[in-house]
């Protein structure tokens, strides 16, 4: 991990709660729940210290550019991680594993959303440019392809495939695009 990307991380609240990991946009891809701290969690993620899946196949850190936050106590986790997820992959398909059950409304007050910027703009900037996230997207899209066939095929990892193609489809079309100057 980066020195800037450690310290930024650092910021991260330590109490339970759940957490986004946002692309370089500024767009949710990842909802999960941390029930031993949202920053140690995320540390996990940002440094692939996780061995399932998820840390593996279905998110490319190289795209996790911010994380929002939200502390809640234990007895609300399911439902807030729950109601994030659904509006989130509302607007964008995330890659979450499994699709948590739509909790209706809430019945607490939303917490505080946090925000941390984990790239600085210049990377971002960077790696924003379709001739860096098409070729990452393609390898990530195959690797997870790879994985269903060779591996593991369920309904939740088809999921994560369909949100990768459309994420590269996207990204062909934006390189597709003269070039500027």
């Amino acid at each position: 991990m980066t020195s800037y990307r450690a310290r930024q991380v650092s910021t991260l609240p330590t109490p339970v709660g759940v957490y986004a990991l946002c692309d370089l946009d500024e767009v949710p891809i990842y909802v999960g729940q941390s029930i031993d701290g949202i920053r140690s969690r995320v540390q996990r993620h940002l440094t692939s210290a996780r061995s399932d899946m998820i840390a593996n196949r279905q998110i490319d850190v190289w795209e996790i550019a911010y994380v929002w936050s939200w502390s809640t106590d234990l007895a609300n986790i399911a439902a807030l991680e729950a109601h994030l997820f659904h509006e989130f992959n509302a607007q964008s398909p995330l890659m979450n594993g499994t699709v948590p059950a739509h909790p209706g409304a809430i019945g607490f007050a939303m917490p505080e959303k946090h925000r941390v910027q984990v790239l600085g703009d210049d990377e971002i900037e960077l790696r924003r440019r379709p001739e860096h996230r098409l070729p990452r997207q393609a390898q990530h899209y195959e690797r997870l392809l790879d994985h269903i066939l060779q591996v593991k095929d369920n309904v939740q990892l088809r999921r994560s495939l369909a949100a990768h193609f459309a994420r590269l489809s996207r990204y062909h079309e934006q390189f597709l695009k003269p070039p500027r100057g």
